[in-house]
């Protein structure tokens, strides 16, 4: 152990995380190396819970479909639906068949049904968000939803001859959705439809409604509320946010995948800044989205970087976006097997506990006369820290050991 360690752990709970920082952020992101049920979404839920009864918190937001995500949040807040159907079309990637997942939200909508019987507001209900778009690095949906959303949404209260165009109109633009969801566009841009005329017409109907939306705020909310008005900009920046990811997916230039991984983040930092208005919100994704650095990935022709959606959120909003990195021992699972000892995973395995809350910033201190090895991982789907960026966080979250649901 290197000396001026050992009183840097602390345990994983709400207060101890408040303690590392100046003041109680509208965003707490809780990053995670490595994606998959078990130990690191039971450490979320543990202190999501805290984060609730003891410091105001009011909201999760998952690496998940943002507009799939309003159908969790409705049956948290509500109780519709069933919870099978809510977590196998709510949560994306297939994470609503991760108990971890489940627990949360079976968690969350108790809260709300006893919040509910008690009478209480509803500034004390729990919500969920998701702060990812329709879309993943190797493909993107339709824009067809969110742009139909936000055109029947303004339908209802604005004139007529103010929309820009008719639905009718984008149904004919919009054609088949498989046009959109081609699996061969990521590879062939000559496959996608992101720049047929069709596409640049779209995009700007979609630029005129949004445009119209803004322009129109004050009679928007009185006609419905904010939560609506705030509902129609999730649609209107998500029809925007496909059809400028569709474009690039059409692109033939060596900035194709620089922007499209981009755009996703950039788009993944418009929904987290809408979650920070709302109030003290964690957001749970990979370390990757919510690192204030800039991000890379190596890609079959090359290595991109780009600013990620905690960079792009943190910039704005300074000292309310704080920065939690998990970082792990081991995933024996995956062959991950135990940290070399001259690594920052190897440092904090040395410290006593299974799961530990780490000031950063001292850590950083303590290793001044000897900077730590970067972890080579021997699996592609778990990233260790890289020790050029710990002063860049406001804590770490070491667990030792990790078991995945249902594997070992």
């Amino acid at each position: 152990m290197v000396t001026g360690t050992e009183d840097l752990a602390h345990a994983v709970e709400a207060a101890a995380v408040m303690n590392l920082l100046p003041n109680r952020p509208r965003l707490l992101a809780l990053g995670e190396p490595t994606h998959g049920d078990g130990t690191l979404l039971d450490v979320r839920n543990a202190l999501f819970r805290q984060l609730v009864e003891d410091e105001g918190y009011r909201t999760i937001a998952l690496e998940s479909d943002c507009l799939a995500g309003l159908l969790v949040d409705d049956h948290i807040t509500t109780g519709r639906g069933s919870l099978d159907d809510v977590l196998a079309r709510g949560l994306s990637h297939g994470w609503g068949a991760w108990e971890g997942n489940r627990a949360l939200v079976r968690w969350m909508r108790a809260h709300n049904a006893r919040a509910e019987r008690e009478g209480r507001p509803a500034s004390e209900r729990l919500r969920f968000a998701g702060i990812d778009g329709p879309l993943e690095i190797t493909h993107a949906a339709s824009p067809r939803a969110a742009l139909t959303e936000l055109h029947r949404w303004l339908a209802a209260g604005v004139a007529p001859h103010l929309l820009p165009s008719t639905e009718e109109t984008l149904d004919r633009l919009l054609g088949a959705d498989e046009r959109w969801t081609e699996p061969a566009a990521m590879r062939d841009p000559a496959r996608s439809f992101g720049r047929s005329a069709e596409a640049r017409e779209l995009r700007l109907y979609a630029d005129e409604l949004v445009a119209l939306l803004d322009e129109r705020t004050p009679e928007l909310i009185a006609a419905s509320s904010a939560e609506e008005w705030e509902r129609a900009r999730l649609y209107g920046r998500t029809a925007v946010g496909l059809l400028r990811y569709h474009h690039w997916m059409a692109d033939r230039s060596p900035a194709r995948m620089t922007r499209l991984v981009g755009l996703r983040d950039q788009l993944m930092a418009q929904n987290l800044l809408a979650l920070a208005r709302r109030g003290p919100t964690l957001v749970g994704s990979h370390n990757g989205h919510l690192q204030r650095s800039r991000s890379t990935m190596r890609m079959d022709d090359g290595q991109v970087a780009w600013w990620s959606a905690g960079a792009l959120a943190g910039a704005r909003l300074g000292e309310d976006y704080a920065f939690l990195a998990t970082a792990i021992g081991t995933l024996r699972d995956r062959g991950v097997e135990a940290p070399p000892r001259n690594t920052v995973e190897g440092l904090l395995h040395a410290l006593p506990g299974d799961r530990s809350l780490v000031d950063a910033r001292r850590l950083v201190a303590a290793l001044a006369d000897r900077p730590p090895a970067a972890r080579v991982s021997p699996w592609f789907g778990y990233a260790p820290l890289d020790p050029a960026h710990l002063s860049e966080l406001d804590g770490i979250v070491y667990v030792r050991d990790v078991r995945e649901a249902g594997l070992g």
